[in-house]
């Protein structure tokens, strides 16, 4: 593909290559109405910007890139969509019915080399990143497809959480991020946006300094360091010591509250040890943040783990609220269809391959 996605221009950015193009910088703010409000997919439909300018842009842009290659709808609203790339990759997002809103997870990378144990998304290695165009357009064609039900249901708010470490993509996030925070577009506010991570350090200092109101999720799955690095190997090279800095510089510089996510893995990390331990590490922070305690989407691949039993899930969860640490059980979505992120990308390339 030769062109750039539209999407993956901020207002800023629109503005300044139209202005370098010969044209006035008001015009970015009438292809971005188009863009975000009327959420046209041709540059065509664009009545009220003059013809030279919408010939511009279809030499130099693309609107719609992903095509919609599976969908999957579960019986509680969840719909899981698998979009081909241009270039014929496979990625994953996801539309979650919440009572306060419609929640869509997006994915920001083909893959993933983080090497999670558990994880359907790191079966296959990173192949490349995405771009912000993509990303953006992700939320685009799920809010495409609600505009298309005619109920008037919006995406309200978004959890960059699917396939790949979203801040091994730094820049296309903060790209994306801007262009779905600005109040004349989609208009989502930043604090109904949560990134989440697996720890990347240095890019939570970065991320900080950015002053984006923006959530940070952090997938913690292990209180010590022995067992997180067994089930997460990017422990080896960040251990929970420097994990846990960069998180008390986030809520220093933020004031804001961290999440902390934990898969329950049975007679893996659910212990009521565990639970203590966990409680200990993150006491002196426990105002500052809350624990999403994770049912697990067993994996075809990772057979070594299994879902907890509701019995531990329940222990682990009052160990944790005896010792003053805010936390909850994670309401589950979708579970009739492909749950776990990465697993229907996953089953639909191997049945690609055997084809």
């Amino acid at each position: 593909m030769n062109k750039e996605s539209i999407y993956g221009f901020t207002k800023d950015q629109l503005e300044e290559w139209l202005m370098e193009n010969g044209h006035k910088k008001s015009r970015a703010a009438q292809v971005w109405d188009w863009l975000y409000r009327k959420r046209v997919t041709d540059f065509s439909e664009m009545t009220d910007v003059n013809q030279e300018c919408i010939q511009l842009l279809k030499e130099n842009f693309i609107i719609q890139t992903l095509q919609q290659h599976i969908k999957q709808e579960s019986a509680d609203g969840t719909i899981k969509f698998l979009f081909k790339l241009h270039d014929g990759h496979l990625i994953e997002t996801v539309l979650m019915r919440h009572k306060y809103g419609s929640s869509v997870c997006v994915t920001t990378q083909v893959g993933c080399n983080i090497g999670c144990s558990f994880c359907a998304s790191g079966l296959l290695a990173k192949s490349r990143d995405l771009s912000s165009g993509e990303i953006v357009e992700q939320i685009m064609n799920v809010q495409l497809h609600l505009d298309k039900i005619g109920q008037g249901e919006i995406v309200s708010h978004i959890v960059v959480m699917g396939i790949g470490e979203p801040f091994d993509n730094f820049v296309n996030l903060l790209n994306f991020l801007n262009v779905i925070i600005d109040h004349k577009g989609l208009a989502i506010a930043a604090r109904r946006i949560t990134v989440s991570t697996s720890g990347l350090a240095d890019k939570i200092y970065e991320f900080t300094d950015t002053k984006m109101q923006v959530n940070l999720a952090i997938s913690f799955h292990a209180p010590n360091n022995e067992l997180r690095s067994r089930i997460m190997k990017i422990n080896n090279a960040i251990p929970i010591e420097k994990l846990l800095k960069s998180m008390e510089y986030y809520i220093e510089k933020t004031n804001r509250r961290i999440t902390i996510e934990y898969i329950l893995l049975k007679d893996v990390n659910d212990h009521k040890e565990e639970a203590t331990e966990l409680a200990d590490l993150l006491g002196h922070l426990k105002h500052q943040l809350y624990v999403n305690l994770i049912p697990y989407n067993p994996v075809d691949e990772h057979s070594q783990y299994q879902r907890s039993e509701q019995e531990s899930v329940l222990a682990f969860y009052d160990t944790l609220k005896k010792r003053g640490i805010n936390c909850k059980i994670r309401q589950e979505h979708g579970t009739d269809i492909d749950a776990a992120c990465g697993q229907l990308r996953s089953k639909q390339m191997k049945k690609e391959k055997v084809q």
